[in-house]
């Protein structure tokens, strides 16, 4: 009798989980509440993956573009890529004494992001130039390994690569589970973002698209290296984006997916006079699980793009309403 109680009730555990599985099965975009940014987002799915529908796409065509910075990752206070350049400038301060006296560099050494940022453009593209180049791009590559691996966000605490979107990670795997293939396309360094894109968003680094230094082919000590200097040598932001998508990809996507101004020239090469097309705008709403900003923020700034939205009929996501969780793990 106390072996059939048993039963039954191990049956009715497995029972369960089995439900559960399924659940989780059946509903691919699990943290997404059930409102129109997500309704919007499956129907368009299903519609060019149906052979039978008139908006049909073959599998080769499937192409899906992502910025990156406030679009699968967290951006505020400032770019996480510009934590990363002020944490090698104080790496490297030993060996550059002059920096001590030297703005942008005294600035970043005293902490005085105010006076780093007062230089502008100029200033960064100097910190850039001065922490990510003069290396190899092999070096380089272990660098950035090892800081993201190890460099923890200063308000939450948590590593920058936990600071990733669960709702839009479900989104990817959605997406590629029905035949597309997904891409980063991002004003953020190519080579900062390719050592971890795969393991973080399941993107390899032939499928990321970014801003790129200047660099050339040397032989040293026998070794065959690329060299990175310290020239700009493309900017893949706002009318940039859709020329690296020509020049990286060589398909116009389908749908591609953003939240500033910056992508504001992707959004219109995917979705006008493009069809079947789809533009998703993240919109940073929830300023308790998150940041609330967008058309006056120095960082990810929303205007003309949420202007345009409802005009070129792109989705909007809601973080505070459309998205039940935010990271991983809440």
């Amino acid at each position: 009798m106390k072996f059939n109680r048993l039963s039954t009730f191990t049956a009715s555990i497995a029972m369960l989980l089995a439900a559960s599985v399924t659940a989780v099965a059946s509903d691919p975009l699990a943290s997404w509440n059930d409102n129109t940014a997500k309704q919007s987002v499956m129907a368009f799915v299903e519609r060019v993956t149906d052979e039978g529908s008139p908006e049909f796409v073959p599998v080769e065509e499937r192409i899906a573009t992502f910025d990156n910075d406030g679009t699968l990752w967290s951006e505020q206070p400032y770019y996480f890529q510009l934590a990363f350049a002020l944490d090698r400038v104080k790496a490297m301060a030993p060996d550059h004494p002059e920096w001590k006296t030297q703005q942008p560099f005294k600035g970043v050494l005293e902490g005085d992001l105010k006076a780093v940022m007062a230089g502008g453009k100029k200033s960064l593209i100097e910190i850039v130039a001065a922490t990510h180049a003069g290396m190899t791009a092999d070096e380089f590559e272990q660098i950035v390994t090892d800081w993201i691996s190890t460099a923890k966000h200063p308000k939450t605490g948590r590593l920058y690569k936990e600071m990733i979107y669960q709702p839009m990670l479900e989104l990817l795997t959605y997406l590629r589970a029905n035949g597309f293939k997904t891409f980063i396309v991002s004003g953020g360094g190519i080579e900062f973002m390719r050592p971890w894109t795969e393991a973080t968003y399941g993107i390899p680094p032939e499928q990321v698209v970014g801003s790129s230094i200047k660099s050339r082919y040397e032989v040293r000590d026998g070794k065959p290296v690329i060299v990175r200097l310290p020239e700009i040598d493309f900017i893949d932001d706002k009318e940039g984006k859709p020329v690296g998508i020509h020049s990286h990809i060589g398909r116009r996507p389908i749908l591609a997916a953003g939240n500033s101004d910056g992508d504001w020239q992707m959004l219109q090469y995917t979705t006008i006079g493009h069809s079947p097309s789809f533009g998703l705008i993240v919109h940073h709403t929830d300023g308790e699980r998150e940041w609330a900003y967008d058309r006056e923020s120095h960082i990810g700034q929303l205007d003309k793009a949420l202007d345009d939205a409802k005009q070129k009929g792109w989705t909007v996501v809601d973080m505070k309403q459309d998205w039940k969780t935010i990271y991983p793990g809440e």
